[in-house]
């Protein structure tokens, strides 16, 4: 006898958590409840406000206020958003600081053909629900990694996300692929990091 087949869907923990929440994108911040694992606790923008990407252009010494960079790059928690779909080239690495979320959820959102995401000597940073792909070496240059402070980085080596001596760092529900280097980098004493329900594709060097 061939078993009937379940009326729902099995979900696994993390998506237990929210999807099944119909009102869950009036209280995205909730997310944050959701993770397990060893980066269980990393709150990103939890206990700040909602900021709202709608702007896809990118300038990575003077960001623009309603882009992804100038978001990042904030001192104060943030939840970040985006109010449609879009594709994101950013001109050089994206340098998050400490206390954000990248939260994709409702929108088609894409960062590619070009340098990609660092996560370096920060802490509580959750990214769900975003395409990263086909990430290629930063050149050196000025890139502004806090409102009042731009470096000089040397580059980076195409990875489509970097996480360099970080702690509390939550990466889910992300499609990655092609990048020049690895997909996810996890180096340098990074410690509480979880790395859940990703579709990594089309590359021999995951993490």
């Amino acid at each position: 006898m061939i078993p009937e087949s379940p009326k729902k869907a099995l979900l696994n923990v993390i998506d237990s958590c929210w999807r099944t929440k119909p009102n869950w994108a009036s209280n995205r911040q909730a997310l944050a409840d959701c993770a397990i694992g060893f980066g269980k606790d990393a709150t990103g923008g939890k206990y700040g406000a909602i900021y709202r990407v709608k702007d896809p252009s990118d300038d990575p010494v003077n960001p623009k206020p309603g882009t992804l960079r100038y978001g990042a790059i904030q001192t104060e928690p943030l939840w970040i958003i985006f109010d449609k779909d879009m594709v994101i080239r950013l001109k050089n690495e994206l340098i998050m600081n400490s206390y954000k979320t990248i939260d994709g959820r409702g929108a088609k959102v894409e960062i590619t053909d070009g340098p990609c995401i660092t996560i370096q000597g920060v802490s509580h940073v959750i990214i769900n629900g975003i395409s990263i792909h086909d990430c290629k070496p930063a050149k050196p240059g000025l890139v502004r990694s806090t409102p009042d402070h731009v470096g000089h980085r040397l580059g980076s080596d195409g990875d489509a996300i970097s996480i360099f001596d970080s702690s509390n760092i939550w990466i889910d529900h992300c499609f990655l692929a092609r990048s020049t280097d690895g997909l996810i980098d996890v180096i340098h004493a990074s410690t509480a990091i979880a790395i859940s329900n990703n579709y990594f594709t089309q590359h021999d060097k995951v993490s």
